[in-house]
């Protein structure tokens, strides 16, 4: 490690029983709270003793990204987004040194959770996701966490997406999954106990922790194998920069064609309409009306006919 290599801030927990490495980040972006408060509340839990492991060891990182953070955005200020930039270098710039510190920590665990939101300019419907590995023991261990989470949507998605967290865990063979509750920059408290729910029904999945699994509320189980499933950014380009207008709310039943919403320009003399490019569900919906073209307005989750009316 080099002088300016960065030590993610984090508390590790150890059993006296050998057992699986556990990590569990937040704040890979710096304007997704709910995350980061989550992270902290299990801490809390593990410090008072009324969550105790019965084996292994846990690894929690409230805030991976911490200059970004203290900025209140997604990046820090060298730009560059964290999730597009593992496996990172030790002697690049701040994002891309945090990157390095990430990358290390995921591939020395056995078993990786990145929680997610959609920071202050998205809001997604609560979901646990994860890529579709090539190696079927590891597909089926994210699978089987996704699940676990316990979350509506389970989401598997294409692995062949790069420079993110999940890529790093991907090629390590770190069965890994990635979840995503709201946005919008208010901090959902039903989004900081679904987290943290969320995280103890994996650990009991793992047996690290005693207690007995909730009753399901996955609602629907979606594997997209198609290139580029999953890079919600490239989802419903705005036309132009201007103001967004949604028609639709998070979780709406959609078909092609239908108004997602409006862009307005500045002074409200070109207004163009961004149609849903599929049927499904409204699975994220941009929230933060200032809109640059070619930015995202929303992703259409199709293949979901048979749970729409259950999510809702």
């Amino acid at each position: 490690m080099t002088s300016d290599s960065v030590r993610l801030a984090r508390s590790e927990f150890v059993s006296k029983d050998p057992g699986a490495r556990v990590l569990i980040t937040g704040g890979v972006h710096g304007d997704e709270f709910e995350p980061m408060q989550a992270i902290r509340e299990l801490i809390a839990r593990f410090e008072q003793d009324s969550l105790q492991l019965l084996r292994g060891s846990l690894i929690l990182v409230p805030v991976v990204n911490e200059m970004a953070f203290l900025r209140g955005h997604r990046a820090a200020d060298d730009g560059k987004d964290l999730a597009r930039t593992c496996p990172g270098r030790d002697d690049g710039s701040v994002t891309e040194r945090t990157a390095a510190a990430l990358s290390q920590l995921i591939e020395e665990s056995d078993y990786y959770i990145d929680l997610h939101t959609g920071g202050t300019e998205f809001s997604v419907f609560p979901l646990a996701g994860y890529t579709l590995h090539p190696d079927q023991n590891v597909l089926d261990k994210q699978r089987a966490m996704a699940i676990a989470f316990n979350l509506p949507i389970v989401w598997g998605t294409a692995g062949n997406l790069d420079g993110r967290s999940l890529s790093v865990a991907r090629d390590a063979n770190v069965p890994a999954i990635y979840t995503e509750y709201l946005g919008g920059a208010p901090c959902s408290d039903d989004g900081i106990a679904a987290y943290v729910e969320g995280c103890v029904n994996v650990l009991m999945h793992l047996y690290m922790l005693k207690g007995e699994s909730p009753a399901s509320r996955v609602s629907a189980i979606v594997e997209d194998s198609r290139t580029g499933s999953g890079h919600m950014q490239v989802c419903h380009p705005s036309p132009i920069t201007g103001y967004f207008h949604p028609q639709v709310s998070l979780g709406d039943s959609i078909e092609a064609g239908q108004s997602l919403g409006w862009v307005s320009s500045i002074l409200g003399d070109n207004v163009i309409d961004v149609p849903a490019d599929r049927d499904g569900i409204v699975l994220v919906l941009r929230t933060f009306p200032r809109v640059r073209k070619g930015e995202s307005v929303g992703v259409v989750l199709d293949g979901a006919d048979e749970y729409q009316k259950e999510i809702k």
